[in-house]
């Protein structure tokens, strides 16, 4: 049966796109059938970020009735399947359909990550509804800790349990809160540590995941043991 992650954070900017997309990676390079479906409907940048932007047939077209979802999958040159949002449409999708779509997308794949909006509005309840388990994404600051309670109280409301969290752009400074103060505030499983890592930057141009452009790179490392650490 296969499984679906949801990748969540109240808070823009803590990497949890770039986290979604390389975990998936990361799955896919230990041989595992992945897909990663882009359910950041109000600014979607999964294709931003593997270079495939545009694309005739878009997740849009399929909640709306307009499409099948197999003809709206596209295959990454590592063989990650890819189903994207459209970044041109300003029109609102009808994300409530996203749930059935995923019971149908599950025939398709073993592991689904689902990307999800920042904030906590309707777009992130719908993802943390369809998920079977949810992934924290959240730096090492009291703001993003802040967001990333509310996060969790929101899953909660909705019957959800938040499988564990992931620290992104740590440095081991000072002025950053420690581990074990984020696991005692969080209460939940740390997952793993995503180093700050300037080769980061050097695959988003290359617009292609870390797992892949920079293998041995400590980010991309720590996302290979996340994902090992999810098949366990």
């Amino acid at each position: 049966m296969a499984k679906v992650y949801g990748i969540i954070s109240a808070k823009g900017g803590t990497g949890k796109t770039t986290s979604a997309i390389n975990l998936a990676a990361a799955l896919n390079k230990l041989g595992e059938d992945v897909m990663i479906v882009d359910a950041n409907f109000s600014t979607p940048n999964i294709g931003l970020h593997l270079g495939s932007a545009i694309v005739p047939v878009t997740l849009n077209h399929v909640l709306e009735g307009k499409a099948d979802a197999r003809g709206a999958i596209y295959e990454h040159e590592s063989g990650l399947k890819v189903l994207l949002s459209s970044i041109s449409s300003t029109a609102r999708p009808r994300f409530e359909k996203l749930q059935e779509t995923t019971k149908k997308l599950k025939k398709l794949s073993d592991y689904i990550i689902l990307d999800s909006s920042a904030g906590l509005g309707k777009e992130t309840e719908v993802v943390i509804k369809t998920a079977d388990e949810l992934i924290l994404v959240t730096q090492p600051e009291m703001p993003s800790i802040t967001d990333a309670l509310k996060t969790i109280k929101l899953a909660e409301q909705l019957g959800k349990e938040v499988k564990g969290f992931i620290v992104t752009r740590h440095r081991g400074r000072r002025s950053e809160m420690s581990i074990p103060n984020i696991r005692e505030m969080l209460e939940l499983p740390l997952l793993g540590i995503v180093p700050e890592d300037r080769k980061m930057q050097k695959s988003l141009r290359l617009k292609n995941p870390i797992v892949y452009t920079h293998p041995r790179s400590k980010s991309s490392r720590a996302y290979q043991k996340i994902a090992q650490k999810l098949l366990e």
